[in-house]
């Protein structure tokens, strides 16, 4: 029989999953789905989008908007912490 009588030859030909099994640390066999490392067992193609749709979601206060929102406000505290101490350093 030849390769390109084999429907499966192109499955059997793909590469092959890169997750190990904790208990066993073999390699999965299974094939990797395309663009990505890993099959569809071990997470190729899925999880959720980030933000509100995400079931998880609680009030967003952790979310990446805020915490950058708060990296700011800190170094505009910080600098105006530093110019109040060049202002009272130099007055007295």
């Amino acid at each position: 029989m030849n390769d390109g009588d084999n429907p499966m030859s192109k499955a059997h030909a793909a590469p092959r999953c890169t997750a190990t099994s904790k208990r066993t640390g073999e390699r999965c066999k299974g094939p990797a789905v395309r663009g990505w490392r890993v099959c569809r067992f071990h997470g190729a193609g899925g999880g959720h989008s980030p933000g509100k749709d995400h079931p998880s979601w609680r009030h967003g206060m952790r979310s990446r908007e805020w915490i950058e929102a708060r990296a700011e406000i800190n170094e505009l505290v910080r600098e105006a912490r530093e110019i109040e101490r060049m202002l009272c350093g130099s007055a007295f």
